[in-house]
């Protein structure tokens, strides 16, 4: 019963900072120092992938009639530039997909850690602050996704890369490279949303495949647990982020990503 209390507040946790750019597997790493399950070393690293499935759910849920290219209430054009988002999506998941493929093994082995989280935390936190400031006084050249090139969501895919990095942020790389690009925050924040579905899916299933599928009763408790609240949490997360970025930038996450990672840099050095 208390691994299904934790599960829930993972699932809490997954849901906000999936969306967020402060990163969801950094946050998740963070969490399980202090909360730790009660279930195996192979299990945990599936799970803290896996029940991210829940989280990208909220978004076919929110955007499915945007996503959806054979929409009957879409006119010929607008199913034919659905299409084109979606070609533009794939192009931009290859970088990390090539990448996310050959390195998974190594990347978990050296960089899923405690002090990992909390460095990439900092760096990108300043990041967030001094492209915000770069960019307070530009104006978007691209706020619509037919302005979107596919040279351009490849480059964003580019950017995506870096989140392989845990404490990243896959949607903070994604929305920072769009922004240094030319894209709206809107657009930057949307296109990151989309990207997460085939990259989210595919690692899930690359997780799960590795796991072997062979769940205990109270695994699979556990899991669909996380996810459903992953999912409950994340539309929420969606609503709140794409509201605030109408009138916000994201200096505040920076701060934020800064302030827990100097926090966490300290609890390393003075109690672990």
């Amino acid at each position: 019963m208390l691994d299904i209390l934790k599960a829930v507040i993972l699932g809490i946790v997954e849901g906000i900072t999936e969306w967020l750019p402060i990163s969801s597997t950094g946050h998740m790493i963070l969490v399980d120092e202090f909360l730790k399950l009660d279930v195996s070393k192979a299990f945990l690293e599936m799970f803290q992938v896996v029940i991210q499935l829940g989280a990208i759910m909220a978004v076919v849920v929110l955007y499915f009639h945007k996503l959806n290219p054979f929409s009957p209430k879409k006119t010929k054009q607008e199913n034919k530039d659905t299409f084109s988002l979606w070609f533009k999506v794939i192009v931009a998941v290859l970088p990390a997909a090539v990448i996310g493929l050959k390195f998974d093994d190594y990347l978990n082995d050296k960089f899923y850690n405690f002090g990992t989280v909390a460095t990439t935390l900092i760096i990108y936190g300043i990041l967030f602050i001094v492209i915000e400031n770069w960019a307070k006084d530009r104006t978007p050249s691209i706020t619509s996704f037919k302005d979107l090139s596919y040279k351009t969501a490849l480059l964003i895919g580019a950017f995506q890369v870096l989140a392989l990095i845990p404490g990243t942020s896959r949607s903070g790389a994604t929305i920072l490279g769009a922004i240094i690009l030319g894209s709206s925050r809107f657009i930057a924040a949307e296109f990151s949303f989309f990207l997460s579905i085939p990259v989210m899916f595919g690692a899930s299933l690359l997780k799960m495949i590795k796991f072997g599928f062979n769940f205990t009763g109270m695994e699979i408790v556990i899991l669909l647990t996380g996810m459903i609240v992953a999912f409950v949490v994340s539309i929420l997360a969606i609503k709140f982020l794409m509201g605030y970025i109408k009138n916000n930038d994201f200096k505040a996450f920076g701060w934020y990503r800064i302030i827990l990672g100097v926090i966490l840099l300290g609890y390393m050095f003075f109690f672990k």
